[in-house]
């Protein structure tokens, strides 16, 4: 079940099934950005930080490199999460305890968020991991996923399919709050949204393994 009855724009909560998919248990690295793109472009600099100020049009480039690997087999490509993926993944799958957070209720314990990360980014995997193994879904830094931005669930896919449709420079989700942002904006069925060529130091990405987007 997506969404939450919270705010105008987590609304209506529906039901979503989604095809299996991999996601990567940490946001990309700096140390990995690097190896792939020749250059950091990040505020904070530690190899071991997420990377940020990427923008979404960014992260598009960094994946046409990847998916030139030649283990990937037919079907498969690297790419950003849907929505619906990321807060599937948030919540812990199946497996979800009903988290106010990605991983448990007391965000201290599972995020870097405004009240501890002391004005700055933190190296990944610090905190506690959620029920699927997977860490920093809740803060740190913000995440871009593949879809555009709508105001409200109102005609959402229910197949977990990247919600597109409008027109190309609309802007594109971000989830899971950040190092800059409250405890609310932390919170698995929290949404926001920036355009897909603006960058900030709050924002990075996270890389999903799977079909293409809409498929």
């Amino acid at each position: 079940m997506m969404g939450s009855n919270e705010y105008d724009d987590e609304k209506p909560v529906h039901k979503v099934t989604l095809p299996s998919f991999a996601m990567g248990k940490f946001a990309v690295t700096q140390e990995l950005w690097m190896a792939v793109m020749g250059e950091n472009p990040s505020r904070f600099i530690d190899p071991k930080h997420p990377v940020e100020q990427v923008s979404w049009e960014n992260t598009q480039v960094f994946f046409q490199k990847i998916n030139q690997d030649a283990r990937l087999t037919p079907g498969q490509v690297f790419r950003l999460p849907t929505e619906a993926e990321w807060e599937y993944a948030a919540r812990g799958g199946n497996r979800s305890g009903g988290f106010r957070y990605a991983g448990g209720d007391k965000l201290d314990e599972v995020g870097w968020y405004n009240d501890n990360s002391h004005g700055e980014t933190k190296t990944i995997r610090l905190k506690l991991a959620n029920e699927l193994g997977i860490q920093d879904l809740s803060g740190n830094v913000w995440e871009w996923c593949a879809d555009q931005w709508h105001n409200n669930y109102q005609g959402a896919p229910k197949d977990g399919s990247a919600w597109l449709g409008l027109e190309e420079d609309a802007g594109r989700v971000l989830r899971g709050g950040s190092w800059f942002n409250v405890s609310e904006s932390c919170r698995p069925s929290y949404r926001y949204y920036s355009r897909p060529a603006i960058r900030y130091s709050s924002v990075g990405f996270r890389v999903v393994l799977g079909s293409p987007p809409g498929r």
